[in-house]
């Protein structure tokens, strides 16, 4: 066997036992040439191509922000203070905004109208009506006198009484006083008898109370519960 040949048989063999290609001729002849024996994983980057840029966290980009460390893109610093700076300044602008507007919308209380109609004289009957009570605070009696109004505040601490139909009477729960149907005190603190309201009647022959016109009876003084407009006579 020639020389050549066996070299070449004993390059094959040992390339076999090493796990790489022969020496030798390439099988399309394109000569001889040193195989790799490093072998890399499927998949992996060829060496000395650069590496994916890692994303930065949350917490690195608010660290980012307000480090002290110069930032290599000095127009993006810039660019992002300016941006915290014009959010904070239109928060404020807004605020103040608003709290102008606030002025112009006051938190009033709105009180019952202290003028209001309440019917016709024919819708109440004999007795004590306490139908106005919660809305008006007030109770309308008919009597052989005519219809009159009783302002529903107990003169003592300004409590509002109940009407106790079974004893025929006003009592109030405060303090104990106690008031006959007309609204005459006879019981308890009470210095002196509840108010009456000024009553008329409209053109259309409704009975209009008016609470910002009160009649009274002071102790030791005239009633004027007899007065024009304390009572309706004849209807």
């Amino acid at each position: 066997m020639p020389v050549g040949r066996s070299l070449s048989a004993l390059g094959v063999l040992f390339g076999v036992v090493r796990g790489i290609r022969p020496f030798g001729p390439y099988p399309d002849g394109h000569g001889e040439k040193m195989a790799n024996t490093t072998l890399e994983p499927p998949g992996a980057a060829p060496k000395g191509a650069a590496q994916p840029a890692s994303k930065p966290s949350l917490i690195q980009a608010i660290q980012s922000i307000f480090s002290k460390q110069e930032d290599p893109d000095e127009a993006r610093t810039i660019a992002r203070r300016r941006r915290f700076v014009m959010a904070a300044v239109l928060g404020t602008l807004s605020l103040n905004l608003l709290m102008f507007l606030r002025f112009f919308f006051p938190r009033a209380l709105y009180e019952p109208k202290t003028k209001f109609t309440i019917g016709y004289p024919s819708d109440f009957g004999f007795g004590v009506d306490t139908k106005f009570q919660k809305d008006h605070r007030i109770w309308v009696v008919r009597n052989t006198e005519g219809i009159f109004v009783i302002s529903a505040i107990c003169t003592h601490l300004g409590c509002t009484p109940d009407w106790k139909p079974s004893e025929n009477k006003f009592k109030c729960p405060c303090h104990g006083s106690g008031y006959d149907p007309e609204g005459i005190n006879f019981e308890g603190p009470a210095p002196r008898p509840m108010d009456r309201a000024h009553v008329e009647l409209d053109p259309q022959g409704q009975i209009v109370v008016d609470l910002s016109h009160l009649y009274s009876w002071p102790k030791g003084e005239r009633s004027q519960f007899g007065d024009d407009g304390a009572i309706l006579r004849n209807v």
